[in-house]
C-alpha cells in the first residue's frame, strides 16, 4: 500500500480537503520494524506516534515481580502513542513492542505540533482519537473489576478477533488479568 492511500483511509477525505492532505501526509514517515522491536522504551519520552500499516503491536508494563503485562494490543490502522509521555514530555513507564514484522508511519512531536496548531480539522481529528482511547482504557479497566474472565475473553473475541488470532496466549492472557492455564481453560469451554 503506497503513502497517499494508507494515510488518506485514516484521514478521510471527507474530514479533510485537499490541502490539508498536501500539509499532512508528507510529515509521516514510512519505517518498518522487525518482530520484538521496540517502538517505546520504558523510562524514555515518546517522541513520535505510529499508524499501523501492517503488522502487530502490543503495550506492556513490568509488575513488581518483573513480569510483563499487556495493556493494549495494535494491528492495521490503529494508533500507537503513549498518550501521557507524547504530550506531557514525561518519561513512560509502558513498553511498545512489535509483535511480528511492522510497517509503521511515523510522525514526530515537532510536526505534530505544526499540525496540530495550524490545522483545525487536524486538531479536531487527534481529539476523538484521544477521547476515543480513553473510552476504551476506562471500559477494559472497569471490565478488568467487574466482568467474569470468560466475559473479558468473549468481549475481546468479539470486537478484536484478529488480536485473538494472532497473538500468544501469554500476552493476551496478562491483558484480561488471567494467568495463560485460566486462558486455555476458557477457550478449551467456548470451543465445546
Amino acid at each position: 500500500m503506497n503513502h497517499e492511500n494508507f494515510l488518506k483511509n485514516i484521514f478521510s477525505p471527507t474530514d479533510f480537503n485537499t490541502r490539508e492532505l498536501e500539509l499532512i501526509l508528507p510529515k509521516f514517515k514510512r519505517v518498518k520494524f522487525a518482530k520484538n522491536a521496540f517502538l517505546l522504551q520504558e523510562g524514555t519520552t515518546a517522541n513520535h506516534y505510529w499508524f499501523v500499516e501492517s503488522g502487530f503491536v502490543r503495550s506492556f508494563v513490568n509488575d513488581t515481580d518483573g513480569n510483563d503485562i499487556s495493556t493494549d494490543f495494535y494491528s492495521e490502522g490503529d494508533i500507537v502513542i503513549d498518550w501521557p509521555s507524547f504530550f506531557l514530555r514525561t518519561s513512560t513507564r509502558e513498553n511498545i513492542q512489535a509483535l511480528s514484522a511492522c510497517v509503521c508511519w511515523q510522525l514526530d512531536f515537532d510536526s505534530f505540533q505544526e499540525l496540530f496548531n495550524g490545522i483545525e480539522t487536524f486538531r479536531e481529528h487527534g481529539r476523538r482519537r484521544l477521547v476515543s482511547s480513553y473510552f476504551a482504557l476506562k471500559n477494559h479497566s472497569v471490565s478488568i473489576i467487574a466482568d467474569q474472565a470468560k466475559a473479558r475473553y468473549i468481549h475481546l473475541l468479539e470486537t478484536k478477533p484478529h488480536i485473538v488470532q494472532n497473538v500468544a496466549v501469554k500476552h493476551i492472557a496478562t491483558y484480561l488479568g488471567i494467568t495463560k492455564f485460566s486462558l486455555s481453560r476458557i477457550r478449551k469451554e467456548i470451543s465445546e
